[in-house]
């Protein structure tokens, strides 16, 4: 449920800009993202900051988009997020010497420090490799390219970034027999 929660706004862009182009689609985003934040508060009381951070992205760049009937903005919006994301971790390591992956994660898998800093430059490299593609893409391909890039070809790379990076820490990873032995 809350994968397709998460989808939803997404979702529905693609679906709007099919039937109603860009515009409108991006209108319906910027509704749904509201409305996935508000079902959100409602339901569980709390609401990720990443999602706050979405929500003010898609408002501010589609909000933008709409008042100047200009498709720029909105094609900046997934790369405005990925960097920030980026950011966020490359900072995180950097200026405040906390590893923000492992203060994520950390409860559901246990890593040595070498193993979660890999994970987190990589992270940060990948978030700054598609913030770039994402404005390759909508710079050199037309608006229904660039849509179709968004929704396959974001969530494509990501799966498959995702799969890589599980292959690559596994080797880290603790089993359940290896945690529970004594040193």
């Amino acid at each position: 449920m809350k994968l397709l929660l998460d989808f939803f706004p997404i979702i529905l862009f693609f679906a709007a800009f099919k039937y109603a182009g860009i515009y409108v689609a991006t209108g319906i985003a910027i509704v749904a993202t509201i409305a996935q934040i508000a079902y959100l508060r409602y339901k569980t009381g709390k609401v990720e900051p990443m999602q706050w951070i979405s929500l003010g992205v898609i408002v501010l760049f589609g909000g933008a988009t709409l008042i100047s009937h200009n498709d720029t903005f909105i094609k900046w919006k997934p790369t405005v997020l990925y960097w920030l994301m980026g950011s966020a971790l490359l900072l995180g390591q950097l200026l405040f010497r906390k590893n923000l992956l492992k203060t994520l994660m950390g409860a559901q898998m246990q890593m040595p420090d070498e193993a979660w800093r890999l994970a987190n430059w990589s992270w940060v490299a990948f978030f700054a490799a598609m913030g770039c593609l994402n404005l390759w893409v909508a710079y050199n391909f037309d608006t229904d390219t660039w849509v179709n890039f968004k929704l396959f070809g974001g969530m494509g790379l990501m799966f498959v970034f995702v799969i890589g990076q599980a292959l690559f820490l596994s080797r880290y990873m603790k089993g359940d027999d290896q945690a529970k032995a004594p040193e």
